[in-house]
């Protein structure tokens, strides 16, 4: 355990019995921790913690699957090859992968055995290791956008990169000759949504020439809620009662969704980018 004037923070080194999991995001999924220490207000993977964790809040703990290289050195030679996303319920380069080294070694493994890998990162930190993917085929090298307001984005993604630097690192991909992406999300009512951020975003990654990108709107998975509350109780009440509506009103969620989509859909066309959308919630 690490104690520091944010609380305690437990790390743990654990052993896994397979490192491939089955996903609906690809047909594999690599995890190499168990939670995730940036700490996203707003993140999806904490159901995967519910059982192991419960109770503890998401970004006070992670598992490092400190066997989790070995374990996929066996795996790959019985498995069928297939598209592995890395990472699904943690980010493969959070902060403790700048020592442990986990998602590179399994990364040489998968790409040395033939697996086309898509990743998804809001770490600087997956720039040491774009000297591996340059020379993999089948790699999609993608990073999570949120907001240019770095005051918000600290709130909500506590110990992710700055978004410059993420920004930074499609661009030494595109570079590199990797097939790049972005997910635009999730995006927050009132904060996040607007036409402003939304235009600044899409401005951005059409700077940086991304092959494809997405768009996702807040959903209400498990935990997202009361950890979203906390925030939004804290530094912006006011909102409290709009977000119970967006979120739990089915009619509500229903129109602001529709209107979300049409301001999306009209930006992306001015900029010339509705091709490269894949995916508008």
């Amino acid at each position: 355990m690490v104690s520091s004037a944010e609380g305690v923070f437990k790390l743990r080194e654990v052993g896994c019995k397979s490192a491939l999991s089955k996903s609906g995001l690809a047909c594999w999924a690599l995890n190499c921790y168990v939670g995730c220490e940036h700490g996203c207000t707003y993140c999806y993977a904490r159901f995967a913690s519910r059982f192991s964790h419960p109770g503890e809040p998401w970004g006070s703990f992670v598992d490092v699957r400190i066997n989790a290289p070995q374990v996929l050195a066996q795996e790959v030679r019985r498995k069928r090859v297939g598209r592995v996303f890395v990472s699904s319920v943690c980010d493969g380069w959070q902060p403790r992968e700048e020592s442990y080294y986990l998602t590179r070694r399994c990364l040489e493994i998968l790409l040395h055995y033939g697996f086309p890998v898509t990743i998804l990162t809001k770490s600087a930190l997956a720039g040491r290791d774009l000297d591996l993917l340059g020379s993999g085929d089948g790699v999609s090298f993608g990073v999570t956008l949120t907001t240019f307001d770095e005051g918000l984005r600290r709130l909500i993604e506590p110990k992710s990169s700055p978004t410059t630097q993420r920004l930074a690192l499609l661009e030494e991909a595109k570079i590199r000759g990797i097939r790049t992406y972005a997910f635009l999300g999730p995006l927050l009512p009132y904060l996040s949504d607007t036409e402003e951020n939304l235009l600044g975003l899409l401005e951005a990654i059409r700077g940086v020439g991304v092959d494809y990108f997405y768009i996702d709107r807040l959903n209400p998975r498990y935990g997202v809620w009361p950890s979203l509350k906390r925030l939004l109780e804290r530094h912006f009440p006011y909102l409290v009662r709009e977000y119970q509506k967006i979120l739990f009103d089915g009619w509500i969620r229903m129109e602001y969704s529709e209107k979300l989509r049409l301001v999306v859909n009209r930006l992306a066309r001015k900029l010339q980018l509705d091709e490269k959308m894949r995916q508008c919630f």
